[in-house]
């Protein structure tokens, strides 16, 4: 079949931000019209040589049609003319239904190579000229040779591999499903609000910097930042996360994410070609036109394949010349054009590119962009999985984990932390404010470097920081101390406060894991991966984390310039390793890796930092990420391998082995129907991917 990537080139970057994703919308539909008028042309040309075969059939087939035979004429003259007809007709099917074969024989001509269409048209294109030959001067040939005409094999070996071609071209269409999706989810319209007023315009028609009101069930038009007002957005259809998010006043909000029940004002941040849809379209459609390392093989093998092939059935019909029963003419032309047809490569030509289409746009659903077929290929054969620990296992932002004082207390200790610009100070207010505590004003402030922080508040002197900073002011709080280390041991960072000179307890603030991290090591140790943390943090707080999700090897302490290094170890100790992080302060890490995931969430897709991103900023993606690229190879071998074993039994077979031993010869009609079953195999096998669920990450 025609192995012509049905995948468009993207639009260029230098598309203007108003028409950009209009006109990639555009191309790609365009692109999807064009496959349905090709399908639709091919299914033309099948239905005319159809109409063609039925009645070569029955007259070249009189044991299996005998009551329809009857019907045609039947003196010698009569029935010579008959064949004439059909001879006629078989020709306009070549010239029709079988075009494509020719035209394309031609080129790989003029490229001096042979490629598929060069055995069909070769094979049929032989069967016809002998059939005709046969028919106008029968007497040439030894061995009645009239009798053996083969329009049959003309006609309906070109139905039977265009109805394949025709098969082919609707499956790949239906393979770029992920991109109609996407395309599909872009709205058309949006509210804008200009001069005070809500006016509703074509969304390419909005502009950065524009404020557009959004509804209770409207999708969201653009990229941008809520500015008013506030809602729930389910993402899923961009990140596969299938919980709405809450999204505030100062929150990003992604365009093509669907708004559920409150109602918003935001900024436009971001239009045509630069929101996170037009680049997540545009890398799926990059990946899937791209080649995975065993398809370049595939292409030197298929090169030399055709070639051989030609050669086999010179010497298949010189064989049989020779050495073959009478008519042996006739089976000669038989063996050499049903070896031209059943090795047409069709099945192995798109053994990886259908697999390699689904596969990607598979994880496009699961909101994961891969970047290249080569990075699907090698993250399938990962055995080390690097995780960074601030942002990727943990939220990469500290939260009061533990107050152990009374709410008075705690409330003095958030008011002094109010005034403070330590980076865990919001953290303690933040945590404060959530339990309801109002929050008094204080005098006196005042910073103790490397201590901590003292204040007045509501008349009381209130102290919060180190043990250094109690030992200074003369306060003991020896019973706080099993406390505070135990706290510090869970990888939390511990202070203590102090009222009025005694101890009072201990506040901690710790950034902590995301909920479903522990459950992804899990799942990719299940999968039989070494999972590893890579982290700048102290050992103390690095091996607490480790634990708390059950990584067993933890590199702390790495500066970012040394993690690359890092990564390069495992590589030299025989490591296939793959890299997680965030696709920005671990970028050079990322790129050292066979397979760099960058860890988006949002709109700050980290599309350029590495090989897969993973929308949702979840640990989940990884897993997801590794379980489509094991199902998208095992389905590309399974394909290549039911390929090459079609070939490896069916040549000889067509070049007729089973001849001697049971008095089979392959007919050229079935090594057809052959080569096209072959071909409809890959391409069910290949959707079967469509089906593939990712086993779910439980916490």
């Amino acid at each position: 079949m025609s192995m012509a990537s049905s995948v468009v080139e993207p639009v260029p970057s230098t598309a203007s931000a108003s028409t950009a994703l209009r006109a990639r919308a555009g191309t790609d539909r365009s692109d999807l019209g064009e496959a349905e008028s090709e399908y639709r042309a091919l299914m033309r040309k099948w239905w005319f040589a159809a109409a063609i075969g039925v009645p070569t059939m029955i007259l070249s087939y009189p044991q299996i049609f005998p009551y329809l035979r009857d019907w045609l004429p039947r003196g010698s003259g009569q029935l010579r003319a008959v064949w004439v007809l059909l001879g006629l007709g078989a020709l306009a099917v070549l010239a029709y239904s079988g075009s494509q074969f020719f035209v394309g024989a031609r080129e790989a001509l003029r490229h001096r190579q042979a490629n598929m269409h060069t055995l069909i048209a070769i094979g049929t294109g032989v069967a016809w000229v002998y059939s005709t030959v046969a028919l106008a001067a029968p007497g040439i040939f030894p061995d009645d040779a009239f009798t053996d005409v083969y329009y049959d094999v003309t006609v309906v070996v070109t139905a039977l591999v265009t109805l394949g071609m025709a098969l082919e071209v609707k499956a790949r269409g239906r393979s770029s499903e992920a991109i109609r999706k996407l395309i599909g989810l872009q709205p058309k319209t949006a509210r804008v609000v200009r001069d005070g007023a809500e006016i509703d315009l074509p969304v390419e028609e909005v502009v950065v910097g524009d404020v557009v009101a959004v509804r209770p069930g409207e999708k969201i038009p653009v990229d941008g930042v809520v500015v008013d007002g506030s809602s729930a957005v389910d993402e899923s259809m961009i990140t596969g996360e299938s919980l709405p998010v809450f999204k505030g006043e100062g929150d990003e909000v992604i365009g093509a994410t669907m708004n559920t029940t409150g109602a918003f004002r935001m900024r436009a941040g971001k239009v045509g070609a630069d929101t996170a849809l037009a680049q997540i379209v545009r890398l799926v459609q990059d990946a899937q036109a791209s080649k995975v390392p065993i398809q370049r093989l595939v292409d030197v093998v298929s090169g030399y394949f055709t070639p051989a092939v030609m050669i086999l059935a010179i010497v298949g019909f010189v064989v049989w010349f020779d050495l073959g029963p009478a008519p042996a003419l006739a089976y000669a032309v038989i063996v050499a054009v049903t070896t031209l047809i059943i090795a047409c490569p069709c099945a192995l030509g798109m053994a990886t590119p259908m697999s390699l289409t689904t596969g990607v746009g598979k994880g496009a659903e699961n909101g994961i962009l891969i970047r290249s077929g080569d990075a699907l290929q090698v993250t399938s054969k990962l055995d080390t999985v690097v995780l960074d620990k601030t942002g990727t296992i943990t939220w990469g932002r500290p939260v009061l984990t533990d107050a152990l004082v009374a709410d008075e207390v705690l409330r003095y200790a958030a008011a002094v932390e109010r005034s403070s610009e330590h980076p865990l100070a919001a953290a303690i207010v933040a945590g404060a404010e959530a339990r309801g505590l109002e929050l008094p004003a204080v005098s006196s402030f005042e910073a103790i470097a490397g201590h901590g922080v003292r204040a007045e508040v509501e008349g009381h002197e209130v102290l919060l920081g180190n043990a250094r900073l109690l030992e200074r002011e003369g306060i003991d709080a020896a019973a706080l101390v099993s406390e505070w280390e135990r706290l510090a041991d869970d990888g939390k960072t511990p202070m203590y406060v102090a009222v009025d000179g005694c101890a009072e307890g201990l506040v901690a603030v710790a950034d902590t894991v995301k909920d479903d991290s522990v459950a992804a090591v899990r799942r990719l140790k299940q999968l039989g991966l070494e999972v590893a943390m890579l982290t700048g943090d102290n050992r103390r707080t690095a091996d607490a984390i480790a634990r708390q999700v059950g990584v067993d090897r933890v590199l702390a302490e790495v500066l970012p310039e040394d993690k690359a290094a890092e990564v390069k170890k495992l590589q030299l100790a025989g490591k296939r390793v793959g890299m997680v992080g965030d696709g920005i302060n671990d970028a050079p890490a990322l790129t050292q890796a066979d397979v760099g995931f960058a860890i988006g969430t949002g709109t700050d897709v980290a599309i350029e930092a590495a090989d897969v991103t993973l929308i949702s900023g979840s640990l989940r993606g990884v897993v997801t990420a590794i379980e489509i690229s094991k199902a998208t190879m095992r389905n590309v071998f399974q394909n290549l391998a039911g390929a090459f074993a079609y070939n490896s039994l069916g040549l000889p077979i067509a070049l007729g082995v089973l001849y001697p031993l049971a008095g089979v010869l392959l007919s050229p009609l079935m090594a057809a129907a052959a080569m096209s079953f072959s071909s409809v195999t890959v391409i069910t096998n290949a959707n079967r991917l469509k089906r593939f669920r990712p086993e779910e990450v439980r916490s």
